[in-house]
């Protein structure tokens, strides 16, 4: 596309945006259901630290393909090129198809679309990091609208840390100087999530205050090595790599936090 042509469109779709009748927004629950492959289940696999090969290998199963294509996305982290390393060294004692995309581009070296990289795998597993970076770079990019496209088409969607806490309305995070404080993501899993829930000694407490005085909506909690698989917003399945490692419902029963345990199966 050109820059004449570049320009026509971005003025065209933002004139279309402007017209756009509200009944729009109500048929969008409708479209996104249109927009699913054969009717395939939304998956997301969390982890509250240490997306390892275990976690890898499990995603892979939960694709449903003999050999799956598994790209890694390493916005969070800065496009980290250690990080991608370590992906292709967990990536490598499994029959897997692995890749990775940065986000940090330039356009005569990306070649191909958001769309053409993200909804042409199997599974994409986003890194750690910081997460306020990381969704203000996908909002601007275009990342989060193509990511739904991949989650409604049943494409595998994972990560841990702020690879988990991005797929969720909101949660605790680490992401600006001094304390932890709170952050918006994507919003497909409904509720909060708080990673690294054993690792971090104010992780805990700052969830339960946020929850308890109803400033965050009640969510899921996970230990690093714990994770949690979704279908459809439903919790499938609990699972760990570590002995003692857990995940939790956190809500507001009669007045005062409770803490829901879920006794994960090991995997590795």
């Amino acid at each position: 596309m050109n820059r004449r042509e570049f320009l026509a469109s971005t003025i065209l779709g933002a004139a279309t945006a402007a017209l756009a009748p509200a009944a729009g927004a109500a048929r969008g629950l409708e479209s996104a259901a249109q927009a699913r492959t054969g009717g395939a289940a939304r998956k997301i696999l969390i982890a509250g630290g240490g997306f390892n090969t275990a976690f890898i290998r499990y995603m892979a199963e939960l694709t449903g393909k003999p050999r799956p294509k598994l790209c890694y996305l390493p916005t969070a982290s800065a496009d980290s090129p250690q990080g991608i390393i370590t992906w292709y060294q967990n990536c490598a004692p499994l029959d897997v198809e692995a890749s990775h995309q940065v986000s940090f581009i330039a356009s005569p070296r990306q070649t191909r679309s958001w769309e053409e990289v993200f909804l042409s795998v199997d599974g994409i597993v986003c890194s750690g990091g910081n997460t306020l970076n990381q969704q203000a770079i996908w909002k601007a990019q275009g990342i989060d609208v193509v990511l739904r496209q991949a989650w409604d088409r049943g494409i595998v969607l994972g990560g841990a840390s702020a690879g988990s806490l991005c797929w969720f309305e909101e949660g605790t995070t680490d992401s600006r100087p001094k304390e932890l404080t709170t952050v918006q993501g994507l919003g497909f899993l409904k509720g909060s999530h708080s990673p690294h829930y054993d690792a971090e000694k104010d992780r805990r407490p700052l969830y339960h205050k946020l929850i308890g005085s109803g400033q965050m909506k009640p969510g899921y909690a996970c230990d690093n090595d714990a994770g949690i698989y979704f279908e459809d917003n439903e919790v499938k399945r609990v699972v760990s790599t570590r002995a003692g490692a857990k995940c939790y419902y956190v809500s507001v029963s009669g007045g005062r936090v409770v803490e829901k345990v879920f006794e994960p199966d090991m995997i590795s």
